[in-house]
């Protein structure tokens, strides 16, 4: 009987000693969200069909939102909190990276792309989704091509690579676009359907969810030799390699599961809120590839 105290004791003392040590061992962003019992979800509000606004006020869904829950639950086990609060804050193209940054978000996982400037501010994880970046016109109007919008005016969403590469384009070719930069896609297509722009350049994926919360989606049309190939990536904050890590094995291991094609097709080939309206846009071989083997390069390092 006089063993049982010592080895209470003793089990006590081991605990003490290793609840500190493994707090300690928490840095960046896990420890934030361990001390804080809360993770904030960075969204968008209008990049259908990856982040945006659903019904209940305030709360995102989409194909991006789906996989970054898939990170929340593998947080969840990493931490041993099965109470984890989740928090959402909506960002836009040029809100979200100053966001990741200032520790305002922990993750933000929408339509952003990875390129080699975003990688000196802030770190992405293995690649979610691949695009060519091309152009939504009405049917009528003819654009079958990037030459057909020379002196016509051209809208995109402000802080993307579309505008980036839309500007570069006017400028070396003498194109004399009148080129808008609407603040968000949704105002961007807002400006295509009003008349004020012939053409709206942007991912062909996010060009196909607009067009599919068109007030007749028959009447347009994405049209235009992709003028690059991108990827998709969650924003993390820069040199945050144990977040980072549980984040790209949340993903990696939705892909190797093969849960991705489901949550796939619920965005990609199935009706979708606001309108249920199906995209039709099956994935690619480049997404395939993608799922096949992960990786957190952008499509310039590749």
């Amino acid at each position: 009987m006089r063993m049982l105290p010592k080895v209470l004791a003793t089990a006590i003392a081991a605990t003490l000693i290793s609840a500190p040590a493994f707090a300690a061992e928490l840095t960046g962003t896990l420890k934030k969200i361990k001390e804080t019992g809360t993770i904030t979800l960075g969204h968008r509000d209008a990049s259908i069909p990856f982040s945006y606004l659903g019904t209940e006020p305030g709360k995102p869904i989409g194909y991006s939102h789906d996989l970054q829950l898939k990170v929340v639950e593998a947080i969840k086990q990493e931490l041993g909190l099965p109470e984890l609060k989740v928090r959402y804050n909506l960002v836009t193209s040029q809100t979200r990276i100053p966001l990741v940054q200032n520790g305002t978000v922990d993750i933000e996982c929408g339509s952003t792309t990875n390129n080699l400037e975003r990688q000196k501010q802030v770190g992405f994880s293995v690649g979610i989704f691949e695009v060519g970046t091309r152009l939504l016109s009405k049917k009528s109007a003819s654009i079958n091509e990037f030459e057909d919008l020379k002196g016509k005016n051209v809208v995109t969403t402000a802080g993307t690579t579309s505008e980036r590469l839309l500007k570069s384009m006017n400028a070396e070719k003498q194109m004399g676009m009148n080129i808008i930069s609407a603040k968000d896609h949704g105002e961007s297509f807002l400006m295509l359907e009003s008349g004020r722009a012939v053409a709206f350049m942007m991912d062909d994926a996010l060009l196909y969810g607009e067009m599919a919360k068109a007030k007749k989606p028959d009447d347009w049309v994405v049209t235009g030799k992709p003028q690059s190939f991108e990827i998709y990536g969650c924003m993390v904050r820069k040199d945050d390699e144990a977040f980072k890590k549980v984040v790209d094995k949340a993903i990696a291991d939705t892909f190797a599961s093969g849960e991705i094609n489901g949550i796939y097709d619920k965005w990609f080939t199935q009706p979708i809120p606001p309108k249920g309206l199906n995209l039709n846009f099956p994935m690619s071989e480049e997404l395939k590839k993608l799922v096949a083997n992960p990786s957190d390069k952008s499509a310039e390092e590749i």
